[in-house]
C-alpha cells in the first residue's frame, strides 16, 4: 500500500493528528537549528571608556627651601648668628636680630641686598666710619668699618662698644696699664667684666 493510500485510510482525527506531530517536529527541529548557530558575545566596556585613560603625570615638586646662615653682629639688640631663606635681605638679618640699637648707622649698609650663607652682617655703632655695602664680606670679616684699637682708646672710644659701659672701659685700661699691651683681642676675656658673649659683641669693633 502506498503512502498515499494510508492517508486516504486515515480518519478526520488520525489525519489531525499526524499532521500536528509533523508540525511539532519541525518546530523542534527549527528550534534546535536556531540554537546551534553561533551568537554574537557583547562585551561589556569598562565604566570609563568614554573617555581613554591618561597617565597622572606626577605633580612637580615644590622647590625645597635653602636655608642661609647669617652672622648677625654689631649695634643690634640680639647679636647672633641666624637661620634665614632664600631671598631674605639685610633689613630681615638687622631686624631679626631685634633691630638696630639708638644710634646705629644704618647708612653704612646696603638694606636692599640679598643675604649670602656664611657672611656676617655687621651693623656699625655710633661713630664709626663706615663706607657703603652690606657691611659684610665673604670671609665674614668687618667691611668699612674702622676698628678701635684697644691698646690706645681711651674710655669714651671704648665705652662707645657695644657691651662696654664705664666700669668696663675703665678696667681694660687698668687691664694694659697692668700688664702690657693686648697681645690679641681674645685676651680682653681676662678683664674684669667681660665675659665669652660680651667678648663675642665687640669683637668685630676692636683690634689690636
Amino acid at each position: 500500500m502506498s503512502f498515499r493510500e494510508r492517508l486516504d485510510g486515515l480518519s478526520r482525527g488520525e489525519l489531525a493528528g499526524l499532521i500536528l506531530v509533523v508540525v511539532a517536529t519541525l518546530a523542534g527541529a527549527g528550534l534546535w537549528y536556531a540554537r546551534s548557530l553561533p551568537r554574537p558575545v557583547d562585551i561589556a566596556a569598562p565604566s570609563d571608556a568614554s573617555s581613554p585613560a591618561v597617565a597622572s603625570e606626577p605633580s612637580p615638586s615644590a622647590s625645597p627651601t635653602v636655608a642661609i646662615i647669617v652672622d648677625v653682629a654689631g649695634w643690634v639688640r640680639r647679636p647672633g648668628v641666624y637661620e634665614f631663606a632664600t631671598g631674605d635681605r639685610v633689613i630681615d638679618a638687622v631686624n631679626r636680630a631685634g633691630g638696630p640699637r639708638k644710634g646705629a648707622d644704618l647708612t653704612a649698609l646696603n638694606l636692599a641686598a640679598p643675604l649670602t650663607d656664611g657672611t656676617q652682617i655687621v651693623v656699625p655703632q655710633p661713630g664709626a666710619v663706615a663706607s657703603g655695602g652690606t657691611g659684610s664680606t665673604g670671609s665674614g670679616t668687618t667691611a668699612g668699618v674702622a676698628l678701635i684699637n684697644i691698646n690706645t682708646a681711651s674710655e669714651t672710644e671704648l665705652e662707645t662698644l657695644s657691651g662696654v659701659g664705664p666700669v668696663t672701659a675703665a678696667a681694660i685700661i687698668d687691664y694694659r696699664t697692668q700688664n702690657g699691651p693686648f697681645a690679641a683681642v681674645d685676651d680682653l676675656i681676662d678683664v674684669s667684666g667681660i665675659g665669652p658673649a660680651t667678648l663675642e659683641l665687640i669683637r668685630p669693633f676692636v683690634t689690636v
